[in-house]
């Protein structure tokens, strides 16, 4: 897991311009935080876990996120307003202002890895400016023992300066904040945001780039588990659908929790270290590995105190967005290394608030391919200034913000992935059932739980073999049964009582997932096309 002890080797800045600065390198989490309390207005709580406020920013800026635009990155980079393009002078400028501007404060430096398969590993250094953003870099990268300190020669550089604002009309940005990776240089440079999830996803998305093109392998915004015999699965999903949750199970180890790879050997394995999960309405019954992994090593961010110290986790007055980062050793099962063999399941988690799509269904190939692309989830009422009622919420490949290939490039590697293994792929509503949100209510954990049981040990194949009902708007494989799960759960449409409602709606649906889909049609394959949803 990586030494927790002081490390004794010194380093040196110098090649970035930091020639005056006290660098604190490879200091333990249990002194960052001593730092992170005295010094720059971290809190603990009631059990001694680090809270820090991130400032203005509670979450990634996707469209201060940016990609230098240069021999290695021109012919390869889907460019537009996902992938958006920098110039290459501009950034040196901006580096060099930014370099300036740390050189003489307190500078944190950690030397991590990511990937977990020894094959792939890549080194990196993170630079910081604030004490807990370093030790958020040790609870989410691979943490290399003392001994490979000696020798380590990093690849990748993190450069992280939240306290530094730019100014968009010499430096060339959008605004004050930026994210740019530079991938010559191999650097994410980062400033103006104190949002940590910034930094695990420069360089997620950096390996995104870095594993199809370089390594054969396909990269996936995804979380892993593995079961006693070794039954690899894999859940995709957006943010609030139960990636995390669902991966984080008593009875299977837990390979990660939101990055993986799938090498050309089918083997999948884990970028980070840690977990990054919400906490908005954490309760210890309902996830209860998670609840207990907040515990002294663990980063709180943006979440209220209550007067005795102890977590409000149902305040959201700062955000929806409440987090906690903790190294993946706070979770009791876990899968050592990070790496599991060829999967035998894959799920799309979805929370549709539109609650008409299957709890569960069984894709087809080229289903799998259109709704991999398409990556649907809904939006609901208060997660976002001006939204009333559900809307519809594309990101391709479940993780667009973070893929800097076009989307069909990573369908057609998961695509032929799927036809090699023969793997299982389920399409799963964590979202509404019984009518849209405001009529009807969140799926019950327990019922998703039981059906993905029941896909990963077989018994839900068992239970319906040619009895599949093939839903006439989605054309899904919608099972009519599945152990330990009432059987009018299982139909959307019986659930709300109103077939004239629930088709209306559902045509809703379709139109959307056909409209979000027009961007991709000209590189599509005709197996692709057919996957979408029926016309109705």
């Amino acid at each position: 897991m990586g030494s927790n002890t002081l490390v004794t080797k010194t380093i040196s800045l110098e090649e970035w311009g930091i020639k005056n600065s006290k660098i604190n390198y490879q200091l333990p989490p249990a002194e960052l935080q001593k730092i992170s309390v005295a010094s720059y207005d971290g809190k603990e709580t009631a059990n001694g876990t680090l809270a820090v406020n991130t400032g203005e920013f509670t979450g990634r800026s996707p469209m201060d996120r940016f990609i230098v635009r240069d021999e290695v990155t021109e012919d390869k980079v889907w460019w537009g307003n996902i992938n958006i393009p920098f110039e290459a002078d501009k950034f040196d400028t901006l580096l060099n202002k930014v370099t300036s501007y740390l050189d003489g404060k307190d500078i944190f430096v950690r030397d991590a890895y990511a990937c977990a398969h020894q094959d792939y590993r890549l080194n990196i250094r993170v630079i910081n400016e604030y004490p807990w953003s370093n030790m958020f870099a040790y609870n989410m990268f691979l943490r290399p023992e003392n001994e490979e300190l000696e020798s380590f020669t990093p690849e990748w550089t993190v450069i992280n300066a939240p306290g530094f604002m730019a100014v968009p009309d010499q430096d060339g940005t959008r605004q004050h904040n930026f994210a740019i990776l530079n991938f010559s240089r191999k650097i994410a440079l980062i400033g103006g945001t104190g949002y940590t999830g910034e930094i695990k996803k420069g360089i997620f998305s950096a390996l995104n780039f870095i594993l199809p093109v370089y390594k054969d392998t396909l990269p996936m915004h995804c979380s892993a588990n593995v079961g006693k015999d070794g039954n690899t699965a894999i859940f995709f999903g957006l943010s609030g659908t139960g990636k995390t949750t669902l991966s984080t199970d008593p009875d299977r180890a837990l390979i990660g929790d939101d990055e993986h790879g799938w090498t050309s050997n089918n083997d999948v394995f884990n970028f980070e270290g840690g977990c990054y999960a919400k906490v908005i309405n954490l309760d210890a019954e309902g996830e209860p590995e998670i609840y207990n992994a907040i515990k002294p090593g663990a980063i709180l961010e943006n979440v209220i105190l209550n007067a005795d110290k102890t977590v409000d986790f149902k305040d959201t007055s700062i955000t929806q967005n409440t987090r906690v980062s903790y190294p993946i050793f706070h979770i009791d099962n876990i899968k050592k290394p990070s790496v599991g063999d060829n999967p035998k399941n894959i799920f799309f988690l979805t929370a549709d608030a539109f609650g008409v799509l299957p709890p569960i269904s069984k894709l087809t190939p080229g289903q799998a391919a259109y709704h991999f692309i398409s990556g649907y989830t809904a939006k609901v009422a208060g997660t976002e200034a001006g939204i009333t009622e559900p809307v519809p919420s594309f990101s391709a490949c479940f993780g667009a913000p973070f893929m800097p290939l076009h989307p069909t490039k990573y369908a057609e590697m998961l695509s032929a992935k799927m036809k090699e293994t023969g793997v299982n792929v389920w399409l799963v509503n964590t979202g509404w059932t019984g009518g849209p949100y405001g009529v009807g209510s969140r799926m019950k954990l327990k019922y998703t739980r039981a059906m993905i049981t029941a896909a990963m040990d077989g018994s839900l194949e068992a239970a319906n073999k040619d009895n599949y009902h093939v839903h006439s708007v989605f054309g899904v494989a919608q099972p009519r049964t599945c152990p330990n799960v009432p059987t009018d759960v299982l139909s959307p449409r019986a659930t709300w009582k109103n077939d004239e409602g629930y088709y209306a709606t559902a045509s809703k649906l379709t139109n959307a997932f056909r409209d979000n889909f027009k961007q991709f049609e000209e590189y599509a394959s005709s197996e692709i096309m057919a996957g979408a949803p029926l016309k109705y």
